[in-house]
């Protein structure tokens, strides 16, 4: 069974509510297609002054793989406390636990034209800023600090290779919690784009 939605939103019947979530947009596709799964839906909601983050898992089986279609405006201080709680449910899951299945975002390729996931399956979230290590930082207006210096993005990899020290460095990815989630699956997807850099990519730090 193919995951098959329109590429700039996809729509969620929901007792017989239309609610739309407004995918995130990048220029490149990590995996094109999945099999056996369960969406769950992370909406863009208002009360008030205040944004919300609205989740709606009532189709998620926890022996299938997970896409998570989150709305591209919510900032990530909403949207990681919502990806954790869902990780940890799974995570914890003992009745028939399927070891495989995986967890995915889903995004559309704005050059494929075609709707796209990412997995994050063995990211540990952190709500917190990382003590050690390079620090990899993600700021809100989309620039990129590594250990608070300012680095531009194109220089980006050469930079980290050309850091000395006396050992391998551990490079450390973060972003800031006030950072849209739109831009948040972007930079993932930069990054995924990086070759020789040794990223620890099973943790990620929000702050």
């Amino acid at each position: 069974m193919k995951y098959l939605f329109g590429i700039a939103l996809l729509l969620c019947f929901s007792c017989g509510n239309k609610e739309e979530v407004l995918l995130p947009k990048a220029d490149r596709t990590i995996v094109k297609e999945v099999a056996d799964l369960s969406p769950i839906y992370i909406f863009f909601g208002v009360n008030g002054k205040d944004t919300l983050a609205d989740v709606n898992r009532k189709n998620s089986i926890s022996t299938t793989n997970w896409i998570l279609n989150i709305d591209k405006r919510l900032p990530l201080r909403l949207v990681i406390p919502e990806v954790i709680k869902l990780q940890e449910k799974k995570r914890e899951a003992s009745v028939h636990k399927n070891e495989t299945a995986q967890n995915y975002y889903s995004y559309a390729d704005s050059i494929g034209k075609n709707l796209a996931f990412l997995p994050f399956t063995k990211v540990y979230y952190k709500i917190e800023k990382p003590t050690s290590g390079v620090i990899v930082y993600f700021a809100k207006d989309n620039s990129v600090l590594v250990n608070n210096i300012l680095v531009k993005k194109t220089d980006l990899a050469a930079y980290l290779k050309n850091l000395s020290n006396d050992k391998p460095n551990k490079f450390l990815i973060s972003f800031d919690k006030n950072s849209s989630y739109g831009n948040y699956i972007q930079n993932k997807i930069f990054i995924e784009s990086l070759e020789g850099i040794n990223f620890d990519k099973d943790q990620e730090f929000i702050f």
